[in-house]
């Protein structure tokens, strides 16, 4: 399996349509055994995938290369398979076609059908892929209109022009699935099974496309864009659940990561690519919807969403959490994303932002005011152990099971805060007793032999000597994360006296100045 950062976007170049929708009509088109390239166009204006079907991001360049020169050269391709309803849907074989066609539109998630699908939002990673995968084929295969140019040049031989011709009329297989909606559903999932298995995240999203953290992830994954699965619902639903998506994609995710960290202005949520966000765009979604029982725990607890109005609720508070968390609203905590989401090399870590924002979500459920007031009075120490202790947390995390780590660290962190609370010093071997990891846990830092710098360390020098000149807020001292989460104080107050000069301004979080002062 490729790494999740070097796969190619298809996902534009077969549109996806309701998988149930059937007719009466019972012409059948199994006559239709194989089809070229050179009528790929024509074929796929009647091609859909199911409406369900993950996003067709799962190649590498190096398999679409792959792919293609199996292709050119005559190789075995595995065969289509397709089900006919009011449109001809893909059961299989959605990368292969995706390829082809891509080779064709010479778009690999960066031209015109994916700027078109995907609302011009197309993220620096996607068209870094898109780019060398377009250079592998150029060097190793030709592009389809360099094929189609030779052929129309009367210089080249009768080989040349016999290869250039099969190439360009070759047929890939089709095979028909018989039966009804539930037939060719059933057919997707077992075939999805195996070859390029489903993963866990996928399944779940596939199995549980009605519900509304499912509607709500994909929405806010692409930022509003691409397929629209809630098409569906009514336009009043449908506009909202597209604005609300936007909203929190920004909050989560601008600016891009890139690496090695060259600067503080961090996205809370990590990278943005689809595969990389998803599962974490889940949990957060549901982590905002729990009710004070903290149901539901899991994505299939919850009820379909028929009308979109409880995936627009989902999502309106997916964003009150993300508010609280940063932004300039008066609530806002505006927690630094390099102190609070971030390890020690400069990598997001999930069960942190995850853990934190259970933290947080929870305390808005019970609408526990004392425990923001509380929080913000230890704040500076709380975020000077997890600067210095960043290794040592790190190591902590990692010594829970993955479908632990977030409720661990949740619950990690809320006993740091009591324990500073009660105004004791908190050292190492305290933060392995609070993590319940007593005698299983060596800290230590590795050490690297190469000559150069990883950009790993690099990220890491950088953070620690940007975070030791960061500002900090005037009341509480905690980090300010001065691009996201920001506000000017009257030191003076207005009803005081005070005016609006700069002598008499001072930087706070948004939550300090309106909730703590006040």
């Amino acid at each position: 399996m490729a790494s999740k950062a070097v796969l190619v976007n298809l996902d534009a170049m077969i549109k996806r349509a309701d998988f149930a929708t059937e007719v009466e009509d019972e012409t059948t088109f199994d006559t239709i055994n194989s089809i070229s390239v050179r009528d790929l166009n024509d074929f796929t204006a009647i091609l859909r995938k199911p409406d369900f079907q993950r996003e067709t991001n799962h190649w590498s360049p190096n398999q679409v290369v792959s792919m293609l020169e199996s292709y050119v050269t005559g190789d075995l391709i595995p065969a289509v398979i397709l089900w006919k309803s009011s449109y001809i849907f893909v059961i299989d074989g959605g990368h292969r076609l995706s390829v082809l066609k891509a080779w064709i539109e010479d778009d690999y998630g960066d031209g015109p059908l994916s700027i078109k699908y995907f609302g011009s939002e197309i993220s620096k990673e996607q068209r870094n892929i898109a780019e060398k995968t377009r250079r592998l084929i150029n060097e190793r295969i030709g592009s389809w209109a360099h094929f189609k140019q030779r052929l129309s040049d009367e210089d080249i031989s009768s080989a040349e022009r016999n290869k250039i011709t099969n190439i360009l009329t070759r047929g890939l297989t089709i095979q028909w699935v018989k039966g009804n909606a539930d037939k060719a559903e059933s057919s997707f999932f077992n075939i999805n099974m195996q070859g390029t298995p489903l993963d866990e995240v996928e399944e779940l999203l596939l199995k549980n496309r009605h519900k509304p953290t499912s509607i709500s992830a994909r929405a806010v994954i692409r930022a509003g864009k691409g397929h629209r699965y809630w098409s569906a619902f009514s336009k009043e639903y449908s506009d909202k659940i597209e604005q609300e998506a936007y909203k929190l994609h920004s909050i989560l995710f601008d600016p891009d990561l890139n690496t090695p960290v060259k600067t503080l202005d961090l996205p809370l949520g990590g990278a943005r690519g689809v595969r990389v966000a998803i599962q974490l765009l889940i949990d957060f979604i549901l982590i905002a919807n729990r009710d004070n029982q903290g149901q539901p725990k899991t994505l299939d607890g919850q009820d379909d969403d028929e009308l979109g109005s409880k995936t627009v609720e989902s999502l309106k508070n997916a964003i009150d959490l993300a508010d609280r968390i940063t932004g300039n609203g008066n609530g806002s905590l505006g927690l630094h994303p390099a102190v609070y989401f971030y390890g020690p090399t400069g990598r997001h870590t999930g069960p942190m932002f995850l853990g934190t924002a259970f933290l947080i979500a929870q305390k808005m459920k019970n609408n526990d005011k004392e425990f923001f007031k509380k929080f913000t009075s230890i704040r500076s120490q709380l975020e000077n152990i997890l600067v210095k202790d960043k290794e040592l947390i790190s190591m902590i995390i990692q010594k829970n099971s993955n479908r632990t780590r977030d409720i661990k660290y949740k619950e990690f962190l809320d006993d740091l805060i009591k324990v500073l609370l009660l105004g004791n010093e908190v050292s190492e071997s305290d933060l392995i007793n609070l993590a319940g990891l007593q005698g299983k846990l060596v800290a230590g830092n590795v050490n690297s032999s190469g000559k150069k710098f990883s950009d790993d360390q690099k990220s890491k020098v950088f953070i620690n000597a940007a975070l030791y000149s960061s500002i900090r807020c005037s009341i509480c001292d905690g980090y300010l994360d001065s691009a996201k989460s920001i506000s000017y104080d009257h030191i003076t107050r207005v009803r005081d006296g005070g005016v609006g000069t700069g002598e008499n301004c001072q930087l706070t979080h948004p939550y300090c100045n309106q909730s703590v002062k006040n």
